[in-house]
């Protein structure tokens, strides 16, 4: 019989390309995780990985049988599901949450303490992860939930054996020193605004960034960008010095304190965050419990 440890360390080295990495995925040594793929060749009696230059990659054999796996472990997840419903449908255990950094502060944290009410047997494990990364834990079983967003408008693309449901719309606005000059502004600003103004921004391939260059795309010359920074907490540091203007989430802002104001934008950027997880474990009351809750706070501003 196949060892169904010994299927998960394939399917991690095949994503992950080298036997190192999939080790300290799956919190193993590589040479347990060596002697696990080693186990699986001898039970099935062909070789199932070839190197390829510093990394390793499937032979054809061993391309069948992951295409196969999926339902191998939709299926043991169905029987561990059916049987956690049996026990009442509680909510227990421990959930291995995925999600990106803003997220975690603005729409996972608010939640935590009356979830920790309403479900005292279920203690969440939370891992910093961007969405993609989020999503082959997920698929990889190493998470159970995946709180994703899309990228400049494209939704991340799922493998067929996740499932996901849209929790949050997430706002960009402006945040100004209150003594600047559009702090009085009394409708939401335009792109013809802010030209010409000083910025501090998050860096190149962040969401963020892509909503500060569509911001700025038709006007003339290179924006007059001071600072590239990736922390919220301290690109408002410098907002408050009165030099510089940001583009903040909404759900990545911290308190702004009584020297900060904000401005809305239009049209206003937005990313829309939705939570994913195994079609196999649909029938999770945790994974319901805390779906159901982070939904009741969709309206994050």
């Amino acid at each position: 019989m196949i060892d169904v440890g010994s299927l998960s360390a394939l399917r991690s080295v095949a994503a992950l390309g080298t036997i190192a990495r999939a080790a300290d995925e799956l919190g193993f040594t590589a040479s347990a995780v060596s002697q696990q793929i080693k186990r699986l060749e001898r039970q099935i009696g062909v070789a199932l990985l070839a190197p390829a230059g510093r990394g390793v990659v499937l032979t054809p054999s061993g391309q069948a049988l992951l295409d196969a796996a999926p339902d191998v472990f939709q299926s043991l997840e169905r029987c561990a599901e059916a049987a956690r419903s049996v026990a009442d449908g509680t909510p227990s255990g421990v959930l291995r949450v995925a999600a990106f950094s803003t997220a975690i502060r603005g729409l996972l944290a608010p939640h935590l303490p009356s979830l920790a009410t309403a479900c005292p047997d279920l203690r969440l494990q939370v891992t910093e992860q961007d969405p993609d990364q989020a999503l082959h834990s997920v698929a990889a079983g190493t998470a159970d939930l995946a709180i994703i967003h899309d990228a400049d408008g494209l939704s991340p693309r799922l493998p067929a054996s996740l499932v996901h449901r849209h929790l949050h719309t997430d706002l960009g606005d402006l945040v100004m020193h209150r003594s600047h000059p559009l702090a009085a502004a009394g409708q939401p600003l335009t792109s013809a605004d802010v030209a010409g103004l000083a910025w501090v921004t998050s860096p190149p391939g962040t969401v963020c960034h892509q909503w500060f260059r569509r911001l700025v795309s038709d006007q003339p010359g290179e924006p007059d960008v001071r600072h590239l920074v990736d922390d919220f907490a301290t690109q408002l540091s410098l907002v408050a010095t009165s030099a510089v203007i940001a583009l903040v989430p909404r759900l990545a802002r911290p308190a702004l304190g009584d020297d900060l104001v904000t401005r809305a934008l239009t049209p206003p950027p937005m990313r829309e965050v939705s939570a994913a997880w195994r079609r196999s474990a649909d029938a999770s009351p945790a994974i319901r419990a805390v779906v159901a809750e982070l939904l009741s706070g969709a309206d994050v501003s």
